[in-house]
């Protein structure tokens, strides 16, 4: 199942995708609520996909499916092209950050490049969306924690991640974490180590490779985080990027303002957004 937050006549609202169609779920929480409260929802939910009824897609705003997450958390250097275009090793242990809760952006949503001398960067990523979650979940148990899968930026001022040991700051700018278009349920998925992600800057394709490819794999990233936190529902982990960022190329190729950044995974759709300078 497609679940996405969309607004419309100054509501918003959450809503199951249908093909080209937008169907109201009926449920007065947000998403977090719903993905807590969905073993009790899913038939319902199915049911009322099954009976359509819906709007176009076109005519309401989606919004990031999960706007306020309780968590965002980031995991670097997890693709072996990345590792090496960076000039870094490759990590013994996992290197994770964090993205502020401001930082959230919608799919389609523009993208700001803060005031100042600014090095700002795309990296395409699969984000997991914690479902039932817990703490100390095991490898061998980390399918059953995630609820489901959308498409993700971890946009990234260069000068600040790199100012500091920790990348957080460069990580949190406003707008600098588009997610969605929606959230695609995990059995809808499959299996998350074998899909394809790219990412273009004007049509240019920048970023092109496989979520095989990952270091340390979804299920051993849940592992890891849930030693010393709980994961809870509608929790969200950027589980990587791929080589062929900005930073990497020779010259340097940051973004500005007027660019258009499209990020794509396989089975869960598209993001795109257009680069603009703080107003």
């Amino acid at each position: 199942m497609k679940l996405a937050t969309y607004s419309a006549d100054g509501r918003t609202r959450t809503g199951i995708v249908v093909g080209d169609q937008i169907v109201d779920t009926g449920y007065d929480g947000t998403m977090i609520d719903l993905i807590r409260d969905w073993d009790a929802m899913k038939d319902d939910l199915a049911a009322k996909a099954a009976a359509g009824g819906g709007v176009p897609l076109a005519d309401v705003t989606l919004e990031a499916p999960i706007q306020r997450p309780g968590k965002i958390f980031a995991i670097g250097l997890n693709y072996a092209d990345h590792i090496a275009e960076s000039n870094m090793k490759t990590p013994e242990r996992q290197v994770w950050f964090t993205k502020a809760q401001t930082s959230v952006n919608a799919p389609y949503a523009a993208i700001a490049i803060a005031k100042g001398q600014m090095t700002t960067d795309y990296e395409v990523e699969l984000v997991a969306v914690i479902g039932k979650g817990g703490k100390h979940v095991s490898a061998a148990d980390a399918p059953a924690a995630i609820f489901g899968y959308c498409v993700g930026n971890d946009v990234t001022e260069r000068l600040w991640q790199h100012a500091s040991p920790q990348w957080s700051l460069g990580k949190s700018f406003d707008t600098h974490a588009p997610m969605g278009p929606w959230i695609v349920t995990a059995d809808e998925v499959g299996d998350p180590h074998e899909l394809g992600l790219r990412c273009f800057v004007n049509g240019e394709k920048r970023q092109d490779s496989n979520t095989s490819h990952l270091v340390f794999n979804i299920w051993q990233q849940v592992e890891h985080l849930s030693v010393g936190m709980t994961l809870e529902p509608g929790d969200c982990l950027f589980t990587g990027t791929p080589g062929g960022v900005g930073a990497a190329m020779d010259p340097r190729q940051f973004l500005k303002a007027g660019d258009v950044v499209r990020c794509e995974i396989d089975k869960l759709s598209h993001i795109e957004g257009t680069m603009v300078a703080e107003s």
